[in-house]
This record gives structure tokens, sequence and C-alpha cells, in this order.
């Protein structure tokens, strides 16, 4: 979406890495999951129908290939913002009407996401979660989906367009040149303040998915799949993962085994039990990325430190250890703000814990996300009350 589809190493089941991890062991899809593929809409008149039946909220444009074509320049080369296993994103315009944006003569910029490539069951079911949830679900740390395309063997998706591309992009891409290839500004290193709003609009956007009428479980929390606005507000992006959360006397939900190494919750990747706790493991390893600036999972760093969280959560609950991982870059752009190269070390010390929290072994005693919310809002408040001491 937008401009950071750029993932890693991508296999069957979705489970991979931003380190080419080896093929994992899963289970197969069971016989069901292949009977349920006669189920899938064919045409766009059928998933109205769908959408009709989910009571689906948002109204949605359901445009043709040959619109899609036109938007995206007959999905030219120069047009391409980004791709992986699920296929390929191309910015373009449609008309504000289409978008959404009133009736304003301007186009506006969309994201183009196109599924033709992978016309296997997963691949178009991904596809189809994607339409029903962001068509049901609205919120400002959500990114919201403009229309869709189901013609013939087309499946395509078009969403608002994040210029800021990806957190991965901001924090992992050397010498930007994810960013460049993105067609995104290169930025400087995200300072603390905007780590910490990244790190606010993203609990917002996961605690609205668990308290939803009907909960949702993101199961791909990562931060390839947080993209942001001219303003680095956080939104939630790439739904095709996302599961309908447990209700009435079940504690979870069970399902096959997918999402992303080194953001899976432990319990989830042995048991395949989905809960809202999951997701909360997911953030914690986010937390820790934006705290020090390392990747989830890095085959390239000594075996100790290959696994961010199992590396780092020892750490976490000593200060003087938390602040000599903290990513140097921070330091770097503190200067830059005319801060002397000082970090908060409160607020680091009260991330750091809460990262350590939601990284419990123990899934039951990890906070809600609604929780993890009411602990960064005063976060933020410092930081914002620090940025106008210093204006």
């Amino acid at each position: 979406m937008g401009n950071c589809w750029f993932r890693g190493s991508l296999i069957v089941n979705r489970v991979s890495s931003n380190a080419k991890p080896e093929t994992p062991k899963i289970q197969s899809p069971s016989e069901r999951d292949r009977s349920d593929e006669s189920k899938l809409p064919s045409n766009a008149k059928e998933v109205e129908a769908m959408r009709l039946d989910s009571s689906a909220r948002n109204p949605l444009v359901a445009f043709s290939f040959e619109e899609l074509r036109a938007v995206t320049s007959n999905f030219r080369q120069d047009s391409l913002i980004g791709g992986g296993g699920f296929g390929r994103v191309y910015k373009g315009a449609v008309a504000a009407s289409a978008a959404g944006d009133g009736d304003g003569a301007e186009p506006q910029p969309v994201a183009v996401k196109v599924h033709d490539g992978d016309n296997s069951f997963q691949g178009h079911r991904e596809w189809l979660a994607e339409v029903i949830f962001l068509g049901h679900l609205s919120h400002p740390n959500l990114v919201r989906l403009v229309g869709y395309c189901c013609e013939g063997d087309h499946r395509l998706l078009v969403y608002e367009y994040m210029p800021r591309g990806s957190v991965e992009s901001h924090l992992f891409s050397r010498k930007s040149v994810a960013a460049a290839a993105q067609k995104i500004r290169v930025m400087a290193p995200l300072s603390w303040a905007t780590r910490m709003k990244i790190a606010l609009g993203a609990a917002r956007g996961l605690a609205f998915l668990h308290e939803a009428e009907k909960p949702v479980i993101y199961r791909d929390f990562k931060t390839s799949n947080i993209l942001l606005d001219e303003e680095f507000n956080a939104k939630l992006s790439d739904f095709g993962l996302a599961k309908d959360g447990p209700v009435g006397d079940k504690s979870h939900v069970s399902t096959r085994i997918m999402g992303t190494y080194g953001y899976a919750a432990p319990e989830y990747v042995m048991t395949g039990h989905l809960t809202a706790m999951s997701d909360v493991y997911s953030y914690g390893v986010v937390l820790l990325e934006l705290l020090t600036g390392r990747k989830s999972l890095d085959k390239s760093r000594p075996p100790r430190e290959q696994t961010l969280a199992d590396w780092a959560l020892p750490l976490l609950t000593h200060k003087r250890k938390v602040m000599s991982i903290v990513d140097p870059r921070l330091s770097a752009a503190a200067a830059a703000a005319g801060a002397g190269g000082e970090l908060p070390a409160r607020a680091v010390h009260k991330a750091a814990m809460l990262a350590y929290h939601c990284l419990n072994r123990n899934p039951k005693a990890r906070p809600l996300m609604r929780d993890i919310v009411a602990s960064l809002e005063p976060l933020q408040a410092d930081d914002e009350a620090r940025d106008a001491a210093g204006a």
C-alpha cells in the first residue's frame, strides 16, 4: 500500500523474516480450506453481496480493470512503488469523488495493489479479507481502502496514498535505497518524539481492532505494515491475515500458523492458538525496533543477537543497559534538533519497560492494547512539551 510494500523473503504461508530464514515446518491447508475455494466471489456483484452480508459500513468503488490500467498509466514501470510475494503496487490518481475526498477537480493520489501474480486460493482469500475488514472498519490509524477490482482473474485493491512510506523503510533501509525505490523523500533518522508518535498511533490502531464491536486480531503487525502520512501519523495496512477474534466463552481462535518470524508470539507459533495477546507480543517487538534501530530478526549479527526479542529482553529492566542498546542515531537526531544530543532517559526507560511487559512469555500477563495507549500518551505529551519549550 502507499509506497512501502517491501517485505522480507516470503514463502507460501507468509511466515517470513527480513533476514530470509529457512522455510519453516507448518501444517498444510485443511481439506475444508480447499472446499471453501468455490465460495470466493468471482465478480464485483458477488463481492458487494458478501459485503452486505457482513454489514459493511464503508462505501467502496468497484473499479474495472481498464480503469485501473489507465490510473497507473498501463502499470508502467515508473509508476511502480513497491512489491513482494503478494504482488506489485503502483502509484496512480483517481477523481476526488472516487477517492472519497469530496467533489474537487484535483485528482487524488492512490496506491493500486495488484494481486494478479498470485491467483492461488490463499492469495484470493487474503485479497478478500482486506476488502471485508477495511470495508467495515474505519479509524484514523487504519489505512483507508478506496475500492477494489474483481474482474475475471484480476484482483486489485486501491488505497489512500501514504507519502512517507513504511516505518521499516525509515528504520532499516541502507542509505535510504528502499525509500528511493518507493519514490518517497529521503528523510533524516526518525527522532525520539517521532518514534513515540508512531508507537502511539499504531497502538491506537490495534486497540481499536481489539475492542471493535466484532473484535479483530491483526496477526501480521510489523514495521513494513505501518504506513506514515505526511505528518508521520501511523496507519496499519495489509489486513490479508487478519482474523475475527474469539467470541462468547472461547479464549482463542485456532488457525494455521501464518505471519512473520521475529514478530510472531511464541505461543502462537507453538500451538496455532491466536488471541489479541498475539498482537501485543508483536507490538512489543516493533517497540524494540523503534527503541534500538535493530531488525526483529537479523542473521548478519552474532548468533546471540540475531533474534531481537531474545537478545534485548534481559536488558530492558536495567536502566544503564537499556541506554546502551538505544539506536545511536537517536542521539544524532536529538543533537540536530538542538537538544544537545540528550535523550529523555525517563521516557526511554518507560518505553523499554512497556516492551518488556508486551514480550512476557505468559500471554495472560501482557497488557491490553488500551493500557499500552494509556502508558504512551503521557510520553507523547512530554515530547510535545519539550518541543514547545525548545521552540
